[in-house]
């Protein structure tokens, strides 16, 4: 079924972003969700309160660029 994460090759498919990703940056958190919608509330939450950013449109589209999928296949049938 096309748009259900459950229906790519058996696993489900997770978008997340990682602050070890980001340069400089010296924080361990990974945020995972299902869309980038929600990815995004999350990721701007975490940047404004744990970092001190600011929520600017500059600062949302540098965090859609490291947007990763996960694929994480079922363990048992």
């Amino acid at each position: 079924m096309p748009g259900n994460p459950a229906a790519h090759g058996g696993g489900m498919v997770r978008k997340f972003i990682d602050c070890r990703d980001v340069p400089g940056v010296q924080c361990t958190i990974a945020i995972f969700a299902e869309n980038e919608e929600e990815l995004l509330a999350a990721a701007i939450q975490h940047a404004v309160s744990a970092h001190g950013c600011e929520d600017t449109p500059e600062l949302r589209e540098r965090l859609r660029q490291l947007f990763k999928i996960e694929k994480r296949r079922a363990i048992c049938s």
